[in-house]
């Protein structure tokens, strides 16, 4: 075999290696980006994490190779408002840290209604690669809203006064209009439902961190769908990230009617994110 053959052989050989390599660490590059989206989703308000709404939107994330954690909330069925609302936020850390700990490089805070309204708020405290909003609900700062839990407020109102802020009672809680009671502490219920506590959404979601990625979900036939864009969605900083969308669904079913949706958006988020940091 002459040199010049040789030669040819080497550079084909080499070339080949290059575009196996290049091809390897393109795939590399693909799946690590699709395992470095970290999700913390919280439930709806009296949920869990395993109700069945819920399951189609987890397993699709996770299909979509996200690193998802749904913890049981402070607002769950069984823990019934254990945290005050900062708490609560301040418990999320908890879950972020274990995203990050799990290999998470981007992080997004996902909620279902009262779930939603956790999200944002931890929003306007923390800075996350992006929230998702679906379903938004609990609005303390609503003349209806307090027409079903206002008696309610105004008595642990009367016990934070009289340093019993501590103190349990039985209080009324609202649901998609349907009121039940809760027992918790005065000083937690008035976290959550006092109208000018720290609950309401238009405020935290004027106080999103600007960086922050901002994706409102509502369906046609949820209630929060007739106060349009301009409730909340519109008061949170401009970012070229954001996404306003609007899905034929009810309340309880929007985490899985738009999951697809929501992916897309979160696969797209991360990448509207990167360049705009």
């Amino acid at each position: 075999m002459d040199n010049m053959l040789k030669t040819t052989l080497a550079k084909r050989f080499l070339l080949f290696s290059l575009i196996f390599l290049l091809s390897l660490s393109l795939y590399s590059i693909r799946t690590a980006s699709a395992e470095k989206v970290g999700v913390v989703l919280l439930h709806e308000k009296n949920g869990s994490p395993a109700a069945p709404h819920l399951k189609g939107i987890i397993s699709a994330m996770q299909g979509a190779g996200f690193i998802v954690i749904a913890p049981e909330m402070p607002y769950s069925k069984t823990r019934l408002y254990d945290k005050s609302y900062a708490d609560t936020l301040t418990e999320i850390d908890s879950y972020v840290a274990q995203l990050k700990q799990k290999g998470a490089t981007k992080v997004f805070i996902a909620g279902h209604s009262l779930g939603a309204n956790v999200a944002i708020g931890y929003a306007a405290k923390t800075s996350v690669d992006g929230i998702v909003a679906i379903a938004p609900g609990h609005t303390p700062e609503q003349a209806g809203f307090q027409s079903y839990v206002g008696e309610s407020v105004n008595r642990a109102r009367q016990m934070v006064n009289d340093g019993k802020e501590s103190a349990n009672s039985r209080f009324t809680d609202s649901n998609q209009g349907r009121t039940y009671t809760i027992m918790t502490t005065a000083g937690i219920y008035l976290s959550w439902f006092a109208p000018e506590g720290p609950a309401v959404i238009p405020l935290n979601a004027q106080s999103i961190k600007p960086e922050t990625a901002f994706m409102w979900v509502v369906g046609t036939q949820d209630k929060m769908y007739q106060k349009g864009q301009s409730y909340a969605f519109d008061k949170a900083p401009s970012n070229k990230c954001n996404k306003y969308l609007v899905v034929n669904s009810d309340h309880m079913n929007t985490p899985q009617d738009a999951s697809a949706d929501i992916i897309k958006w979160i696969r797209e988020a991360t990448q509207c994110v990167s360049s705009a940091h």
